[in-house]
């Protein structure tokens, strides 16, 4: 059965022309979120296959489709860091697509689905956006609103509806870094990472791989070492806190290093602990993750680089592809971090 005449099928069963079943197969926003369902999950029943899952080239001829990028309310002034660089990658991208980027950020308190509605889905209206890139993280009722629209793929932050596709870093890098102290020899690992009122499951994924890279190692986990993760550890409101509770944990229990959830947690316990007598490396091993440039007067930490333009640029080519398949699975798409010596590790005292 060829495309066209598949096409042709949908539109008879459910008594709806040629071009609005092309436009909702195509997820077009001027159709209802209604109209589309309906297409879609008749195109599901039947087996209907649009275009390959795969990464698609446009022809140059092709009329050039407009892509939103929003800009939520990041976690951390640091977050800002990587911003150049993803952007980069969805240019780059966007150019072999032949796609047009309209970045559209967000000021703190209008990513509600209240505040932000009016200001979205006018400035959608006029720019005929056919989907959009999710930068930093926006509340689960925006992305779901969003959703509703248009084909939306969320970059660095999973989100929890099922229609959004995610491209993030693999957070299983840790492994790498829990392996690298244990080859320096250290055997009591800690774990911190700051408490965020939001912001997704990557703290919780790299405390994952942190666990399963102490059992790889043969070393117990402890939930003593471990700082908010969960109840059953130890809760520090602030980076002040857990600096506190880093420095009493390390002389008490005898931690040798700790392993951070992200470079600007580990950087600034790195000062907060020289404040407090310990020195890093020598008295205590610190471990980040991301990449981040160094800041002025401390050591260039032990981490993994992102690679924040790929991850840009899969997230354009993931959006694409979902724009000629909206029905295809959801997917997360993980992309490898790099293991970056520093000199915030050594073999412990």
């Amino acid at each position: 059965m060829t495309r066209a005449t598949s096409q042709h099928l949908l539109a008879r069963r459910l008594k709806l022309s040629g071009a609005t079943v092309s436009r909702a197969l195509a997820n077009h926003p001027a159709l209802s979120a209604e109209t589309r369902a309906r297409v879609q999950a008749l195109a599901a029943e039947l087996g209907y296959r649009g275009t390959a899952g795969r990464s698609v080239r446009r022809t140059a001829d092709a009329p050039a489709l407009k892509i939103g990028v929003l800009l939520g309310e990041p976690l951390v002034a640091a977050d800002h860091l990587a911003l150049p660089r993803i952007l980069e990658g969805i240019r780059a991208r966007a150019r072999l697509d032949r796609a047009e980027i309209d970045l559209l950020p967000f000021a703190p308190g209008e990513t509600t689905p209240l505040a932000g509605r009016r200001r979205l889905f006018g400035h959608l209206r006029a720019a005929s956006w056919r989907g959009a890139l999710l930068l930093y993280p926006f509340p689960e009722a925006t992305v779901s609103m969003l959703a509703d629209k248009l084909s939306v793929v969320s970059v660095l932050h999973e989100c929890a509806d099922e229609r959004i596709d995610t491209i993030d870093t693999d957070h299983g890098a840790v492994r790498g870094l829990v392996a690298r102290l244990a080859t320096l020899g250290h055997r009591r690992i800690g774990f911190a990472t700051w408490a965020y009122p939001t912001g997704g499951l990557w703290a919780s994924r790299r405390f994952a791989a942190y666990t399963e890279a102490l059992f790889a190692q043969g070393l117990g986990l402890d939930p003593a070492r471990v700082c908010n993760v969960g109840p059953a550890s130890v809760a520090c409101p602030g980076p002040v806190a857990l600096a506190d509770a880093v420095a009493a944990i390390t002389r008490r229990d005898g931690v040798t290093a700790w392993v951070c959830a992200a470079d600007h947690q580990a950087y600034q316990l790195i000062a907060d602990l020289a404040a407090r007598g310990l020195r890093v490396p020598a008295d205590v091993s610190i471990t980040g993750f991301d990449g981040q440039p160094v800041p002025p007067g401390l050591p260039a930490l032990t981490t993994v680089a992102v690679p924040n333009a790929d991850i840009g640029a899969s997230a354009a080519a993931r959006l694409v592809n979902r724009l000629l398949q909206p029905s295809s699975q959801r997917r997360l798409t993980l992309v490898t971090p790099q293991l970056v010596e520093g000199a915030t590790t050594a073999s412990p005292r």
